[in-house]
């Protein structure tokens, strides 16, 4: 058994989060001495790397491709910043999808000051979230549930299951939301990056805050509400419950379906929020038999996936009604 070194200084979370943002503005130094303090840093932010890979993707920043308007896309992003991601859909006939993301472990003192002026965290650019590729999974499995609906997604970073659900199942209408206005800017980028594979439905992005007072244009207009992992901050859970609530459409049909992994008691007291505001909900474990396999897979210590934690990894099935 491996003892504890009781000689090193135990960093407290708010200084390992500072060496979070540290690593992401300074260039990583190869000095042995950080190990373990990267380590620690890797254990406080849960960020991963690794995931379900339930849709594949791969980098094309080398593929040219015209957009709404006949613009060349490929030349509307920051090299040295962002990359361009194709998404192979999984099923016969579907287009691939095209988003610009950021590059891993790229980041500028402006996101910070974006997110301290507007009250909002920055996750949607950090990475690509692991749950988001389970909602647009689960969306693409379950298609005839948004045929000739109004969706809407709350908090989708890049937007990649808002898109899926635009390209893939025939609803009438999807808003791609996200309260960072930086975030909704990449999500503009990939809705005109991917225009000719929406058909006849309508996509629009939007930035929502959660505690916005007034959402009146927006409000009683959904069938279907989509969130992945937006549960963690319990800062916001009041806010998101009252966005749920404000944004369905009064009737029996109208949900909103949200994949989160349990994160500590974070989701539970979500949960309470929503039924604070008198919806219904129901949690689901199992919910598809690949997810659950790949799950499973991981947690065994598959080397794919190094730390796999069901509590802070595998994303929950919740459905919410009015």
């Amino acid at each position: 058994m491996q003892k504890m070194d009781t000689n090193k200084p135990i960093l407290k979370a708010s200084s390992l989060r500072w060496k979070i943002l540290r690593q992401a503005l300074i260039p990583r130094s190869s000095s042995r001495s950080e190990d373990q303090s990267e380590i620690d840093t890797e254990h406080i932010s849960r960020r991963t790397k690794n995931g379900f890979n339930l849709i594949p993707s791969s980098i094309a920043d080398d593929i040219e491709d015209e957009g709404a308007g006949g613009f060349a896309v490929s030349h509307c992003y920051d090299h040295r910043r962002d990359r361009r991601v194709c998404y192979t859909l999984p099923i016969d006939g579907a287009s691939k999808l095209f988003l610009k993301q950021r590059m891993d472990d790229v980041a500028d003192l402006d996101d910070f000051k974006i997110c301290n002026k507007y009250e909002i965290d920055n996750t949607g650019l950090v990475c690509h979230w692991p749950s988001e590729d389970v909602l647009a999974y689960f969306c693409l499995l379950h298609s005839d549930l948004f045929r000739c609906k109004r969706v809407i997604e709350l908090g989708s970073g890049y937007g990649l299951a808002g898109l899926v659900v635009a390209a893939s199942t025939e609803a009438s209408e999807v808003v791609i939301t996200d309260g960072n206005p930086q975030v909704v800017e990449y999500i503009q980028h990939n809705i005109a990056m991917n225009s000719k594979a929406f058909g006849g439905t309508r996509v629009d992005s939007l930035t929502l805050h959660w505690n916005q007072e007034n959402v009146s244009n927006i409000s009683d207009s959904f069938d279907l509400i989509i969130a992945s992992d937006c549960t963690f901050f319990k800062e916001y859970h009041r806010g998101l419950a009252r966005t749920v609530m404000s944004l369905l459409k009064k009737a029996e049909s109208s949900e909103a379906i949200f994949f989160s992994p349990k994160r500590g008691d974070s989701l539970m007291k979500f949960l309470e929020e929503i039924k604070a505001n008198g919806l219904h909900f129901s949690v689901t474990e199992k919910y598809d038999a690949e997810v659950w396999k790949l799950h499973e897979k991981f947690s065994n210590g598959d080397d794919s996936w190094p730390g796999y934690e069901k509590d802070h990894c595998y994303p929950l099935l919740v459905r919410i009604t009015l």
